[in-house]
């Protein structure tokens, strides 16, 4: 292919536009975030210069810093932000979800009663009520006994290390590696699979795995497991860490023995952060797409609310069937939100 820079030129010249505009904008934020704060606190000095010279003390108002106006003016480009990326997208996706395919006419709560009515849909739900029933537990589970083995142990920092290592990769990344691991090939061929190799060197058959249903399933689940079992893991050691020693030691002179030092000193210490983790957990469980995506594409009964979102609004054309998945899942969130917001509200009243 052949570049004509004549053709291409226009889009050269606004692409350069774009990129001056850009550079000229944060520039100009970057200056008012500097100049602003030492233009009040230049203006606030010489209130009370002016207030010492002539000796009458600044009223109770004016003595108080203006910390409204600093946190407006703060606030102000991420509420923007928040409004354009967030706020606007999510009210035209609910009224989306009322209407039709093509976005044109007004269809009310059909979308809602298409979501389950369909057995397609209700396996699409099923199957995400299974992996938010899953992943946070064995993953949370799985970092907690990281968390405990590699306390205080020799290279610890080297064992932490490679156990969060799955989370320096993307989902897509990990979805390939382990499609590897369950990879499938005849009898009379050699196995490439991990998965397939080990059962034929226990004698069995290789298999499928990534067809059969619920079994695949669960074998997405094991991919989520192994990337988010390191971030527990980092949070919770973290945790352990914190426990006051006078704590430890009080236990310790008590007799306690490991096992109820862990159930009567070590889990309830770190309650707050097993929260924190689970709910983390549970929320990225929600939205998963990239695994699905990657590894089946939703087919053989492994679709999830995320990818099914995307399949409608994206491969088939129906908006408003897409737009109803992305409302229920923002639904399937708000509980779990207001949880951890009571949660913390607690915390802090404590």
């Amino acid at each position: 292919m052949n570049f004509d820079f004549a053709d291409e030129s226009p889009k050269l010249v606004m692409l350069l536009y774009g990129l001056v505009a850009f550079v000229v904008v944060v520039g100009g934020l970057l200056l008012l975030l500097d100049a602003v704060p030492a233009w009040f606190a230049r203006r606030r000095e010489a209130q009370l210069v002016a207030a010492a010279a002539s000796g009458a003390p600044l009223s109770r108002r004016r003595a108080k810093p203006r910390e409204g106006v600093f946190a407006l003016f703060f606030l102000l480009p991420a509420v923007l932000l928040l409004t354009i990326g967030l706020v606007v997208p999510a009210v035209r996706t609910t009224l989306l979800s009322f209407m039709d395919g093509g976005s044109e006419n007004w269809v009310g709560l059909r979308n809602y009663g298409w979501l389950f009515a369909q057995d397609e849909i209700l396996r699409v739900i099923l199957n995400t009520m299974v992996w938010v029933l899953l992943v946070p537990l064995i993953a949370t589970t799985i970092g907690l006994l990281y968390a405990v083995m590699v306390d205080k142990a020799r290279l610890e920092a080297v064992a932490k290390s490679l156990i969060f290592m799955p989370m320096a990769i993307s989902f897509v990344g990990a979805s390939i590696i382990w499609k590897f691991v369950y990879a499938y090939r005849s009898e009379d061929q050699e196995q490439i699979g991990l998965l397939n190799q080990i059962v034929v060197s226990l004698g069995g058959e290789p298999k499928q795995w990534l067809l059969e249903s619920p079994l695949n399933t669960l074998l997405l689940i094991v991919i989520m497991v192994w990337i988010q079992a390191g971030f527990a893991m980092v949070v919770l050691s973290a945790a352990i860490k914190a426990i006051p020693a006078e704590i430890v030691e009080a236990a310790r002179l008590d007799g306690v023995n490991p096992w109820q030092m862990f159930w009567q000193v070590t889990l309830p210490s770190i309650r707050p952060a097993l929260i924190v983790v689970v709910v983390t957990i549970s929320i990225a469980t929600l939205k998963v797409f990239d695994i699905v995506r990657t590894s089946t594409n939703g087919n053989y009964d492994t679709s999830v609310v995320a990818n099914e979102m995307y399949n409608q609004a994206f491969r088939y054309g129906q908006n408003g069937q897409g737009a109803a998945l992305a409302v229920f899942l923002f639904i399937l969130v708000i509980p779990i939100v207001i949880y951890q917001i009571r949660n913390l509200r607690q915390q802090r009243e404590g």
